[in-house]
């Protein structure tokens, strides 16, 4: 799911490298399992708000590597590594574009009952 999202112009082959290096990078990093810190990443990343699971994780993907193409750098997966650490940590853009999200939820929640 994670390579789908990264593909551009069909070239998958280049995505699948942008996420084998960027797990290479956690890994050099920090010393753990560097799958388990994307899956950690993921799960902090994906919305509270009601919605299904599948939808929540396609969300949470988007909104990590739409972070990751923010940030100041050169290549793909570094910017991806670093977004994916900064996430499982609990900090970075994906994570502040959750708690806007969260938010304007909220906010919006207050005035469901007017229509």
């Amino acid at each position: 799911m994670v390579v789908n999202r990264i593909l551009k112009d069909g070239k998958k082959s280049l995505a699948y490298q942008i996420l084998y290096r960027a797990v290479k990078k956690i890994q050099q990093k920090i010393e753990t399992n560097p799958l388990l810190v994307l899956r950690q990443a993921i799960r902090r990343v994906t919305p509270n708000i009601e919605i299904g699971s599948k939808q929540g994780r396609a969300l949470a993907i988007r909104w990590l590597l739409e972070a990751s193409q923010k940030r100041p750098g050169q290549n793909m997966a570094f910017k991806l590594s670093s977004e994916l650490v900064d996430a499982a940590k609990g900090s970075g853009g994906a994570i502040r574009k959750k708690e806007a999200t969260h938010r304007m939820e909220e906010a919006n929640r207050a005035l469901a009952h007017f229509r």
